[in-house]
């Protein structure tokens, strides 16, 4: 059972990671494989929230770190053939989506990041790691923007938040868009059944793709009926096909009240998730692999996908750069209801 206030380096999976407990709330977090989120539980309500598994070896996770418990991601998503255009530069990042031709991710999700500070104080339990960005990284031979990556874990009677700050380090303009591939168990309350999860999404209006590429051709849709099955909270996440629904984001209505996330919920138990993001998530997106493979993936983003090469106003696209010297930030929260 989780502690009532902890921060402490464990060893998990052969690995060093920091466990986080709060209350009822329970966090490890793997600083050396990009900071993610590898196991985030509700021990008192029984709620096994990221995609997590006890026999998940590490070499196995690191295959494909977007798909397990909670990657942070830089430049997500696709960049078509690899062109990532800014106000003043033009690079071109490796096709790592050979089906489809294009740039698929980023970096960030694969470093190794560095503890900064780890602590419990009675009120929250948390950890911020950094992770610099420059010559000393292979990737910096395609996409030279020197930057520093600023990540905190915290565990408080909130739930979980989870912050991400970047700070242009270079002298030219660093691209932003940001998301987090958010991996959500399935079924994710103990005992649970897949079919008796639904998803809420606060979605206003549908982003159009071109589906040969999986490449938003820029224009928009009104939510038809299978949309608003999202909207009013009665979609089912799991057992069929969903590839890229993506959304402009709005609010939804939780306990009354406006609320700027999703809502996962059990019907069976009550038990929900709820999954909030400040402002400068504009869209969401929403993936399964497939519908099979005992998760989904409600996914928050700054900016549209291929932002960047987008022909558009940025206010539209979420597309944004930092100046030299200039630094942003982002964040996002879960927690538990019944």
């Amino acid at each position: 059972m989780a502690k009532k206030c902890s921060a402490e380096i464990i060893r998990h999976k052969g690995i060093n990671a920091v466990e986080l407990c709060f209350g009822g709330y329970r966090a490890i977090v793997a600083p050396s494989l990009g900071s993610n989120v590898m196991r985030f539980r509700d021990d008192e309500k029984g709620m096994e929230i990221f995609r997590y598994s006890d026999t998940l070896t590490i070499p196995e996770f690191m295959e494909s770190p977007e798909i397990w418990g909670l990657p942070t991601l830089y430049l997500p998503n696709r960049h078509d053939n690899g062109v990532l255009k800014t106000s003043d530069n033009l690079y071109t990042l490796p096709v790592n989506e050979t089906r489809f031709k294009n740039h698929l991710h980023g970096f960030l999700h694969k470093r190794a990041h560095s503890v900064k500070e780890i602590k419990a104080d009675g009120n929250r339990a948390y950890v911020t790691t950094t992770y610099t960005y420059d010559e000393n990284d292979f990737f910096f031979n395609c996409f030279p923007v020197k930057f520093t990556a600023e990540i905190t874990i915290e565990l408080s009677k909130d739930g979980l938040k989870h912050t991400l700050m970047l700070k242009n380090d270079s002298d030219v303009q660093m691209p932003v868009s940001i998301a987090t591939h958010t991996t959500i168990n399935a079924p994710f309350v103990d005992g649970g059944m897949q079919k008796d999860i639904t998803l809420q999404v606060p979605c206003e209006k549908k982003l159009v793709f071109n589906k040969r590429r999986w490449l938003p051709t820029g224009k928009t849709a009104k939510l038809n009926d299978y949309d608003m099955q999202y909207r009013n909270g009665t979609m089912c996440p799991v057992l069929k096909d969903i590839c890229n629904d993506m959304y402009t984001a709005g609010t939804v209505q939780l306990n009354g009240r406006d609320f700027h996330g999703c809502v996962m919920t059990d019907t069976a138990s009550g038990k929900k998730i709820c999954y909030e993001v400040d402002d400068s998530y504009k869209f969401w997106i929403v993936w399964n692999h497939e519908g099979f493979m005992n998760y989904f993936c409600p996914e928050p983003m700054t900016a549209q996908v291929n932002a960047a090469n987008l022909d558009m106003p940025r206010e539209i696209s979420g597309y944004k750069e930092l100046a030299p010297g200039e630094s942003c930030s982002v964040s996002q929260r879960f927690f538990t209801m019944q």
